[in-house]
């Protein structure tokens, strides 16, 4: 830091937002010619490049804030407001689905039957698989929270266990919800009862993908000595998002899985 005068980090010239922004292109155009056409060629390469776009920005944010010391309190500061503010939005995303679930359920139009669940629905049971993964979720909850006082600790070992448990949890999560999805009577083309279902529980199950790459990378960054008890902030951001992530979930259990069936 003896280059500069002040505590804030003045962030160089990057490429990687505009390969970011063009590989968020390329999958969404290829997906829409996937279905169209039957062809995933420009998915696969947008795919690809989002791929390289991430372990490229991850390892320079790494480099910047591990080794450079361009993380100082003031910047710390700065991303812990910038996490908020991302949650805080998807709180607002999230809360689209559920107006829209809500909108329908709480008074059903003639086109559906004129009750909930829809005419011809047959609703998953909420005490089977998504109950197990409730479960899953909250005991996720509960070894994230165990990492996170482990390198607060200075136990080294211990946050490298239980954080190599919550990846095995969210990714346990994430084979039972698509086993479920293979097995479910009925699709997002069955009204507007699946359409609201697989949506607003497709994307939490996107994110669940996201949080456990991002837990997986704090893991790697763990076993690296990347982490010490004071400076950790990568970390916590990981573990404030999971925590969203659950209580997202625990509104969709108890609103579409058990009062909406």
């Amino acid at each position: 830091m003896a280059h500069q005068a002040h505590a804030f980090h003045m962030v160089d010239p990057s490429p990687w937002p505009l390969t970011g922004a063009v590989a968020a292109l390329l999958m969404t155009s290829g997906l829409a010619m996937w279905f169209h056409y039957n062809t995933t060629t420009l998915m696969v390469l947008g795919t690809i490049l989002l791929l390289l776009t991430m372990y490229q920005w991850w390892r320079d944010i790494i480099r910047e804030g591990t080794f450079q010391g361009h993380h100082t309190p003031p910047v710390q500061k700065g991303l812990r407001y910038g996490m908020i503010l991302f949650i805080t939005s998807e709180v607002f995303f999230f809360l689209g689905f559920f107006w829209a679930f809500f909108h329908s359920s709480l008074a059903p139009s003639p086109e559906i039957g004129g009750c909930w669940p829809p005419s011809g629905i047959i609703p998953l049971d909420p005490f089977s698989v998504p109950l197990l993964n409730t479960a899953v979720l909250l005991a996720s909850g509960v070894t994230v929270t165990w990492a996170h006082h482990s390198i607060m600790e200075g136990k080294r070992v211990q946050a490298i266990q239980s954080l190599a448990l919550t990846i095995l949890l969210g990714g346990y999560f994430t084979f039972l919800q698509g086993m479920e999805y293979c097995e479910a009577p009925f699709t997002i083309a069955d009204s507007v009862y699946g359409a609201t279902f697989f949506v607003a529980t497709g994307f939490h199950g996107l994110h669940v993908i996201i949080g456990t790459t991002f837990l997986a990378i704090c893991l790697l960054r763990q076993i690296n000595y990347h982490f010490t008890i004071e400076h950790h902030f990568g970390f916590e951001a990981a573990a404030w998002y999971w925590h969203f992530v659950d209580v997202v979930w625990l509104f969709l259990y108890i609103s579409i899985y058990w009062w909406g069936s």
